[in-house]
């Protein structure tokens, strides 16, 4: 394993407590100085996935670099800010990047009756198959930020030491290791903004697509949802063949794959992570395995983890993953 060694995160000292990281971090990440392609993937089941390759400017690199696919969060898409701060690290390092768009994430309604979801691993695998056809003399690594992260380490642990044909390195962003404590967390206090603001997005997804979701799924009680375990349970249950929400939560959550990665893999997680309880992380797991690194702060809420001035701060997730997936892709 290359030799890493994390470099100390300070956080702002005026942003105070997670929230304040969490919601000032989306503000500060910039998106310019990107050229975004994109090429559609025609699925196995007859949907499609959008992926999109960013140019950054003035990294123009060759098809053998290194590659790294990116997995965004929960309604969000490949373009959002952390998305574009970690192409611009990596392109700066010599790595090339591509980021997924989950199905309806891209802009376009998907075909089937089918979202995505926290455990839908499927769809990762079938994107890193068809970058090693493209690309077969790049070596590739994987990053996921919160719902991404937890797709990353199921897909690790699901695979175990077969991961290697598809991936060598990976990171996840501020991942959730017990879905159901996160859940019930963002049932309380000022989490249910956050639950709100999802759950109006994910509405409208459900209305646009009620045709074809009407034989799978109990349209009044997924629109009715004012929670996400509610939403889950009769939403994104049925239409991924979970029993209910506490089988999705069960099948899905990231801790019991924890043991089974086999690739160096960088954890980055916040304890005042609004989304999170602090007491999710499964620490003697994390260091009963020597291919975890795991970098687990007191402060940095969710995707956040900005330090520095104003005139000067500085994205420390996005610096370090992309130091860590250097360190393990490039001579």
């Amino acid at each position: 394993m290359a030799d890493f060694q994390l470099n100390p995160y300070t956080p702002t000292k005026w942003l105070r407590g997670g929230h304040g990281q969490t919601i000032f971090g989306r503000l500060v990440r910039r998106k310019d100085g990107i050229i975004f392609h994109r090429r559609r993937l025609d699925t196995p089941d007859g949907d499609f996935i959008d992926i999109d390759f960013p140019e950054v400017a003035g990294h123009l690199l060759p098809e053998d670099a290194p590659l790294v696919l990116l997995l965004h969060g929960l309604e969000g898409n490949a373009r959002r800010g952390y998305a574009c701060e970690t192409y611009r690290r990596l392109a700066k390092l010599g790595i090339r990047s591509v980021g997924i768009n989950y199905r309806s994430c891209s802009g376009e309604m998907n075909r089937k009756a089918r979202f995505y979801h926290s455990g839908a691993t499927d769809d990762v695998a079938f994107v890193l198959e068809t970058l090693a056809n493209w690309f077969p003399n790049s070596r590739r690594g994987l990053i996921g930020f919160s719902l991404g992260a937890n797709q990353t380490l199921k897909f690790l642990g699901e695979r175990g030491v077969g991961v290697k044909d598809w991936v060598e390195t990976a990171v996840a962003v501020s991942p959730p290791f017990d879905m159901k404590s996160s859940s019930a967390l963002m049932e309380r206090g000022f989490s249910r903004f956050y639950t709100r603001y999802f759950l109006h997005s994910l509405h409208e997804k459900v209305r646009a697509k009620a045709d074809s979701l009407a034989p799978v799924v109990d349209l009044d009680k997924v629109l009715a949802a004012k929670t996400f375990r509610e939403f889950d349970h009769y939403g994104t249950a049925p239409l991924a063949g979970f029993l209910g929400a506490d089988d999705y939560y069960e099948k899905c959550s990231t801790a019991q794959f924890l043991p089974h990665i086999q690739v160096p893999t960088l954890l980055l997680r916040a304890l005042d992570d609004p989304l999170f309880e602090p007491d999710d992380v499964p620490y003697d797991t994390i260091a009963a395995n020597p291919c975890l690194t795991a970098g687990i702060t007191a402060q940095g809420g969710h995707l956040g983890f900005v330090e520095g001035q104003p005139g000067n701060l500085n994205c420390w997730a996005e610096q370090e993953a992309a130091r860590f997936l250097a360190a393990h892709l490039l001579p």
